[in-house]
């Protein structure tokens, strides 16, 4: 992250009380960030191994490694990892289950590809990567209070296309019920989970997006490396909460 982003988010003045904000910078700059970033955001390394400790593992990074750092978060199944890494829904599912066993919290991206969604194939991709994570990591319900879920079409990312809210919302709201219905999980956990819209967001797009109700907040791409991204935090002020 950029020394600009950071002074960007210290001189914010106080922070939306609905907002929870967490941000990924390289992790050659993790340290960093954290030493100087205002103490309420939290700093997150964009993956980690899915061994509890580092090996033999060039260039990856452990959750150890992240707690010696004083993070608390991980992304895991970034779009980018599952296709130029080629990383398998099981793999993530491991990096999810590693990362709540050494405490921290995890953010599990999902998503579908344009030829995914124009074959009809959207819930079938996202609830298989979510069904991977389910049962590799969240056997406990109160482990999904733990993760948060990112919907990032694939499609939409870094290509200036956004998914309407209407379509973000029929996403979450399948995925929030897909949770609700899933034994072992049920209606509680899937009200504890919090399901972020990640591809494109904009200060622009932002606030309609925030007005569905199973649109908790984002995952934000280009645009967190740019002025607007405290609009896109500010956005979450009139967020209503789900209904009971």
């Amino acid at each position: 992250m950029a020394h600009a982003q950071v002074a960007l988010l210290n001189g914010m003045g106080e922070l939306p009380a609905a907002a929870e904000v967490v941000v990924a910078p390289s992790a050659l700059h993790a340290e960093g960030v954290r030493a100087a970033l205002r103490p309420e955001v939290g700093v997150a390394l964009q993956d980690v191994h899915s061994a509890p400790k580092l090996g033999a593992f060039t260039g990856s990074h452990c959750v150890e490694q992240a707690k010696e750092l004083g993070l608390g978060w991980a992304l895991a199944g970034h779009s980018e990892r599952r296709t130029i890494w080629k990383e398998s829904d099981a793999e993530v599912a491991a990096k999810c289950k590693v990362l709540l066993e050494a405490g921290l919290q995890c953010v599990v991206c999902i998503g579908e590809t344009l030829a995914e969604r124009e074959a009809g194939q959207t819930m079938e991709v996202c609830v298989r990567q979510l069904q991977a994570v389910a049962e590799g990591a969240l056997a406990d319900p109160a482990a999904w209070a733990r993760i948060v879920l990112a919907y990032e079409p694939v499609w939409a990312i870094g290509t200036g296309k956004v998914a309407t809210k209407e379509q973000a919302q029929e996403v979450h709201a399948q995925l929030r019920a897909w949770v609700a219905a899933r034994a072992g999980a049920g209606a509680e956990a899937a009200r504890a989970l919090r399901i972020v819209y990640g591809g494109s967001v904009t200060a622009a797009s932002a606030p309609s997006l925030i007005a569905e109700a199973d649109i908790d907040g984002f995952l934000v791409g280009g645009a967190s490396l740019k002025a607007e991204f405290a609009d896109i935090i500010k956005s979450v002020e009139h967020k209503k909460p789900a209904a009971a």
